[in-house]
């Protein structure tokens, strides 16, 4: 596994102007967790102008499927973005994972719904809300999603205590 370089990576969407909300561990940690995460995990819009963007602005990172054998033919461009939905890469900023669907609340459209503005290695985007990591990571139901879901509670919790003084 390569860390990401989770500031670059959102810069070059932000000025490619991908649609796209930050999931997974970074939103965890954007909210607080004290998760230990190496790759960036993002939901897309998959509309034809959004992942057009989405790859134009990724082909010059070499994206390349992660944990395939070297040898599987494989070309990131918006033809296999539009035949598929999901697509843990490697690239030479690290590795990312795009979802076009998020199990427990859909694709982008309903993603955004549960996502708001916040900071994630100085940079300004979308991220997944608190309720959404927690539906996101119950509808998973992988031992590490559940895992989480304690520390996530706790977070919405000490939020709501935060919020009443």
């Amino acid at each position: 596994m390569v860390a990401a370089d989770f500031e670059k990576i959102l810069t070059l969407f932000e000025e490619a102007r991908v649609e796209f909300v930050v999931i997974g561990g970074v939103a965890m940690v954007a909210h607080g967790s004290a998760q230990a995460t190496f790759d960036l995990d993002l939901c897309y819009r998959r509309s034809q102008e959004n992942i057009e963007r989405l790859c134009l602005a990724l082909a010059p990172y070499h994206p390349a499927l992660r944990n395939a054998p070297k040898n599987l033919p494989f070309r990131f461009d918006g033809s296999t973005v539009k035949n598929d939905l999901n697509f843990t890469l490697s690239t030479d900023l690290g590795d990312l994972d795009l979802l076009g669907e998020v199990a427990g609340l859909g694709f982008y459209e309903e993603v955004v719904e549960f996502s708001q503005t916040g900071e994630v290695s100085g940079k300004q985007c979308r991220i997944l809300s608190l309720e959404g990591l927690i539906r996101a990571k119950r509808a998973a139901g992988r031992p590490r999603d559940l895992a989480a879901l304690p520390e996530l509670e706790a977070l919405i919790e000490l939020r709501e205590k935060l919020a009443e003084n």
